[in-house]
């Protein structure tokens, strides 16, 4: 049957089918895939979070499908889908590392964040070296986030105790023992790069800065002018796309 999506009653049944074929997919057949497709659709068509997340955390648990345990991180960190709760990190952790381990990008991104963060939760004891691996392995996969934080880590270091370094002359007299990693520009320059090959905005700020001043790289005006120029398209870019998301809300279109 075709739909004519611009009729508000094609819409409405054309919903409520894919909402049906989904749960066949998923219950019936027992398609992980179609069962994750299950949980995006009771959260973003349905706004059904409690059910979205039962669906998400079965998803991961009964078949390791690795995008569901990112979205059951996700629900867990944020409390979502569970009424008066304000959060589980610990057990956000333990899903995002699942779906790292399942080799999801964001998974990876997420639980070294989780790791490698002074302002995250007590409920998660920090371990940058570990941290460090799961950001690495989501840059390997092409997540141009966790490509940009490895390039922060390595422009500034990550010391072992920053409060014993909280003004500048206090770093000074730091060593190298005293660091979990080591500044190092040329690699923090490698990582920007890459994350500006992405198409991660602000790496390709810090790029630009980077050949202006020949921080891990030899000075290149030209090259300063190319990622600076770069960088601006890209928040016009944005710009853009928030100012079309804003109307498309306002009058209640789905985006």
């Amino acid at each position: 049957m075709a739909y004519d999506l611009k009729k508000e009653s094609d819409v409405k049944e054309y919903v409520e089918k894919l909402g049906v074929e989904y749960r066949f997919g998923c219950y019936s057949e027992k398609k992980p895939e179609v069962c994750h497709l299950l949980g995006d659709y009771l959260e973003g068509i349905k706004k059904d979070f409690e059910k979205a997340s039962k669906v998400y955390k079965s998803t991961c648990d009964d078949y390791g499908y690795a995008k569901s345990c990112y979205k059951y991180g996700n629900y867990s960190f944020l409390g979502k889908g569970k009424s008066g709760s304000k959060g589980e990190p610990r057990v956000a952790y333990q899903y995002y590392e699942k779906g790292c381990n399942l080799n999801d990008s964001d998974a990876c991104l997420h639980s070294g964040l989780l790791l490698v963060s002074r302002s995250m939760p007590k409920e998660i004891d920090r371990n940058v070296p570990k941290g460090l691996q799961f950001l690495t392995k989501s840059c390997d996969m092409n997540n141009a986030t966790a490509c940009f934080y490895l390039s922060g880590m390595h422009i500034s270091g990550v010391q072992k105790k920053p409060e014993d370094a909280s003004t500048a002359a206090q770093a000074k007299t730091l060593k190298d023992t005293d660091y979990i990693v080591l500044k190092d520009m040329k690699k923090a320059f490698q990582f920007a790069y890459k994350a500006c090959e992405l198409r991660n905005m602000y790496a390709c700020a810090n790029l630009s800065q980077m050949y202006k001043r020949g921080d891990g790289i030899e000075k290149n005006e030209k090259e300063a002018e190319k990622y600076k120029k770069l960088a601006l398209e890209m928040q016009e870019e944005m710009k853009k796309q928030q100012e079309t998301l804003s109307f498309q809300q306002g009058v209640g279109m789905p985006n």
